[in-house]
């Protein structure tokens, strides 16, 4: 009798350990992560003040919506609201990113986030990297309709 009661009150401490260590992890998984925007605040002073030379252009708007369909939607979702599955860029339409200076979002694109799965596209010329801005400006917060297509 006391080995069974033992072997409960063991199997009642295990159960219990599994229980919290599965909250702490999922906690972990479903918490918003804060970081995932925090690149955007590592960009030098110099960066941060470099306008946009297609600020004004629609021309370069429509050339970043095809630069982003061929670079970007894989992993940011067609709609730029973040990937889902297998990819996993986090959304461009999050009020982190279209709150950004221009020349803050040119020096993400051009350095990348490796360590988050962002490449590096500083090989992409830097009229095109200026139209991808231009373009990811364009889109609005999440709650913002999206852009007309030209």
């Amino acid at each position: 009798m006391k080995v069974v009661l033992a072997a409960m009150c063991i199997c009642g401490i295990l159960l219990l350990a599994s229980v919290l260590l599965a909250n702490g992890q999922n906690e972990k998984k479903t918490a918003p992560s804060g970081d995932v925007y925090a690149e955007l605040g590592k960009a030098p002073e110099k960066a941060r003040l470099r306008a946009n030379p297609f600020e004004n252009d629609a021309k370069a708007m429509a050339a970043g919506r095809l630069l982003y369909e061929d670079h970007c939607a894989e992993c940011h979702g067609g709609n730029a609201e973040g990937g889902k599955g297998r990819t996993k860029g986090p959304s461009l339409r999050a009020p982190e990113v279209q709150n950004a200076p221009p020349g803050t979002l040119f020096w993400v694109l051009t350095n990348g986030v490796v360590r988050k799965g962002m490449p590096v596209w500083s090989r992409l010329p830097e009229p095109q990297r200026w139209a991808l801005v231009r373009y990811i400006k364009s889109l609005g917060t999440a709650e913002d309709p999206p852009p007309p297509k030209p």
